[in-house]
């Protein structure tokens, strides 16, 4: 007997942008799961599914999503499930699955996610009206929805990712050498390949190469959000998409009757949480989740990390994608492709499901020649929650078990450091910091995040005006020094630095 896990069904779709009779998520998820389905050739799958999970919808939640889609559907499973919020989750749960199938604690396992946020903006507008179910809090969440950002952090407005990863952004630019403008091209030229792989993909959102000069350039069309990221750098929420993924295991797949080049393998897969809060890590340019993860997964496949074909690379910022590059061990100029759909600022971002999609278009590579090797990398919160899976199309050396990690995550754990100064005073040194910008594009206010002269870290807003913003930007300020003090009008610490150039 082999209880291999496989997956034997896989689909996506994305919603034209004027479609006048926009689906819901729900019904999203409904063709999708139904797709996937077809996808595997069996009629009699959808009586093996037991497990049913759906990724946490962003703007459009339902009383029950997974029972919902079940019922509709017409599948009974004994586990349906409504996950927390995560862009790991779609790789967390393809390897928790593996686990159970392996086990035998399930027989198959449909997984799947959406968000049909552009409609309803598009609806919000006045652009037309919208005929869908009815949106209500979800009865509960499985498992831990904690929130990313403690109180500090979200005092200081940090629990917008547009503002919290440029944070790693400008530490990871300062490690580099590169001075901002070198810096500027280095994350055009990276993204400009995914432009490149997405203009390529009939799913993808946005379907234009671009050029890294423009990626990189502010400008009205691509103005900074929160520097150093322009527009184009910023995961792309405003999209209606949705995949859906189906597994089971070779004796079921067998015994259904699903063809054996409809089979792609799960080889290889791990979980970890970098330090909870941002605020509490040593260092803000480097991922050991990502790091231990990557090691573990390439371990369980008996693979290197030259074996690996194409990459499906995290990329919903700059940082997000340079970090987990540098922690892999992928080089600067490796040729391999390191995303199979265009990713997150191309393809577009839908919420927490977007692995769903780059796993699904594993699965079509895979099946088309079966001597790729994949890595798909997932990333919740704040570079906060990671997942990494390998993928082939044959089967593992190393079979799928419950694997005990935890002395991994509590190393891990333990290099925290402690909570951060509230009422700051003295001389703080500059470690990272953002500059949020409004609408027009103009510098607004300035957030650092930095030591103090005995180590403890500290947040504080820039005191400082639009010149003194704008200069920040054209040099580097990792590592200045400025006079930090506590302002009670405002509740927030204040650091003045020398900004007349």
């Amino acid at each position: 007997m082999s209880f291999s896990p496989v997956i034997v069904g896989a689909a996506q779709f994305t919603q034209h942008k004027k479609t006048e009779r926009p689906l819901d998520p729900l019904s999203l998820m409904v063709k999708t799961s139904s797709d996937a389905l077809i996808d595997s050739g069996a009629s009699e799958l959808k009586d093996y599914i037991d497990c049913v999970y759906v990724m946490n919808l962003f703007q459009w939640s339902y009383r029950d999503a997974p029972g919902m889609l079940s019922a509709t559907l017409g599948i009974k499973p004994s586990l349906a499930s409504y996950l927390p919020i995560g862009g790991n989750t779609p790789q967390m749960i393809v390897n928790r699955a593996a686990r159970d199938l392996a086990a035998g604690r399930c027989k198959a396992v449909l997984m799947t996610g959406a968000e049909a946020i552009y409609s309803l903006r598009r609806a919000m507008k006045g652009g037309l009206v919208l005929d869908w179910s009815q949106s209500e809090p979800p009865n509960q969440i499985d498992g831990e929805n904690i929130s990313g950002v403690d109180k500090i952090e979200e005092l200081y407005d940090l629990f917008f990712p547009s503002l919290m990863y440029p944070l790693f952004e400008t530490s990871l630019r300062a490690s580099s050498g590169r001075s901002p403008d070198e810096h500027r091209m280095f994350m055009g030229k990276s993204f400009a390949r995914l432009s490149r792989i997405a203009s390529q993909n009939p799913f993808a959102w946005s379907r234009k190469a671009l050029s890294a000069e423009i990626i990189a350039t502010p400008s009205p069309e691509n103005r900074y959000v929160g520097y150093p990221y322009t527009k184009y750098m910023n995961a792309n929420v405003d999209v209606d998409q949705s995949a859906a993924i189906i597994m089971t295991t070779e004796d079921s797949a067998r015994l259904l009757g699903i063809p054996g080049d409809k089979w792609v393998y799960p080889i290889g897969g791990a979980d970890f949480n970098d330090v909870w809060y941002v605020i509490r890590r040593p260092c803000l340019h480097e991922s050991p989740a990502i790091r231990h993860a990557a090691r573990i997964a390439l371990q369980q496949a008996h693979l290197t990390i030259d074996d690996i074909s194409v990459f499906d690379i995290y990329s919903c910022f700059p940082s997000a994608f340079e970090i987990a590059r540098k922690e892999i061990g992928i080089e600067d100029d490796d040729p391999r492709d390191l995303s199979v759909t265009g990713g997150l600022p191309f393809f577009g971002g839908p919420g927490n499901n977007y692995v769903t999609h780059a796993i699904a278009s594993v699965v079509d590579l895979i099946r088309k020649d079966r001597s790729q090797k994949a890595m798909v990398t997932a990333n919740g919160w704040y570079l906060t929650k990671h997942a990494i899976g390998i993928y082939a199309g044959t089967s593992p050396v190393n079979s799928w078990s419950d694997r005990d990690d935890s002395l991994t995550q509590l190393a891990i754990d333990a290099q925290a450091l402690p909570m951060p100064v509230e009422k700051a005073s003295g001389t703080l040194t500059v470690e990272a910091y953002v500059i949020r910008h409004d609408n027009a594009g103009n510098p607004i206010q300035g957030t650092v995040m930095g030591r103090l002269e005995n180590g403890s870290r500290a947040i504080a807003v820039i005191d400082a005006n639009q010149d003194g913003l704008l200069l920040m930007e054209k040099i580097e300020w990792v590592g200045k020094e400025g006079d930090v003090r506590y302002d009670e009008a405002v509740g927030k610490n204040m650091v003045r630095f020398n900004v007349s150039g």
